[in-house]
């Protein structure tokens, strides 16, 4: 069993955001703070280039340094998300695959300590999709050389449902450190991908930023969250007294997790990323210059009011 287990078990990672100007242009200055006031919180490790970060949209050269930033940041295990990048149309699932190896090979260039690779949504379509799915994770561990985090992804951004027996496969490999469950909210498909990884001895993980602390009871056992990008204290405080059988506590923290989530997590959903980047403006982890997502959708005013007003009421409920 890889060390990096044991020691994200239990463990909170957010899934950071990349802070940019309205024209997508990151500032780097930010970064560097924001990275450094996230490292200081009670986290197991950090996430970049996964679906919060807009990994898959940034130019290589940008990849390299905001990995590059968080590494200077913090000593704490670094995940990547790796896969197709945007700017890339590749002719086949074959090329498709080549470019997700090719992103983990520079993940490990920049200093990550395990990869989660992205699914290829094509892959499900097919007789041996399955088989196929194997192969590429075994290809990103032996050509980059790091572990490996798979990634249960929805379909509306960009995954597929990844069958119990997809998962039990996937966490059979020595590289593969658990499995993420990003479900959005399929309470079914959470429970069967979190249930087929008992007894494995891998990591549980939750992505399950709607369903949160359901899925600890469900059996997860370590969260990689987008919602942790912000507010950290939030997530890490379910997972705390969860993990402590301190289920009054429990019930409290996923409850004020909840209402946090359900004013930044709801169609559409690709607007998340903008609401989390609104939380850490208010939170003073980031300034207002650098509190956009430009490749997400537009949104009224109305739904900004409604995540600081969520804000306010938490804080004053402390």
């Amino acid at each position: 069993m890889h060390p990096l287990v044991e020691q994200l078990r239990g463990t909170v990672l957010p899934a950071v955001f990349t802070p940019m100007d309205s024209n997508g242009v990151i500032a780097y200055d930010v970064l560097a703070a924001y990275a450094t006031a996230i490292a200081g919180q009670d986290i197991g490790g950090i996430a970049v280039w996964a679906h919060t970060g807009r990994g898959l949209y940034l130019s290589a050269a940008d990849r390299t340094k905001v990995l590059e930033t968080w590494r200077q940041a913090t000593a704490a295990p670094i995940v990547a998300g790796v896969g197709v990048p945007r700017s890339e149309s590749p002719a086949s699932l074959q090329e498709a695959a080549d470019l997700t190896v090719a992103m983990s090979l520079q993940a490990a260039d920049a200093g990550a300590d395990a990869v989660m690779v992205y699914p290829l949504a094509g892959l499900a379509e097919l007789s041996d999709g399955h088989a196929q799915a194997v192969k590429l994770h075994e290809r990103v561990a032996t050509e980059s050389g790091l572990p490996l985090v798979g990634f249960y992804l929805h379909g509306e951004a960009g995954g597929y449902p990844y069958p119990p027996e997809l998962i039990r496969d996937l966490l059979s490999l020595d590289a593969m450190l658990g499995v993420k469950t990003a479900t959005l909210d399929r309470a079914i498909g959470t429970q069967d991908a979190i249930w087929a990884g008992r007894d494995t001895g891998k990591l549980l993980i939750t992505g399950e930023d709607r369903m949160y602390g359901p899925s600890f009871m469900w059996g997860a056992d370590t969260a990689l969250v987008g919602i942790a990008s912000a507010q950290v204290e939030l997530s890490v405080a379910v997972l705390r007294s969860w993990r402590a059988g301190d289920h009054s506590a429990f019930l409290t923290a996923s409850d004020r997790l909840d209402r946090f989530a359900a004013a930044t997590f709801y169609a559409p959903i690709e607007g998340y990323v903008q609401r989390m980047i609104w939380a850490a403006a208010w939170e003073g982890l980031i300034p207002e210059t650098a509190a956009h997502d430009p490749y997400g959708p537009n949104l009224p005013s109305s739904e900004r009011s409604l995540v600081i007003r969520t804000l306010e009421e938490l804080q004053a409920d402390k």
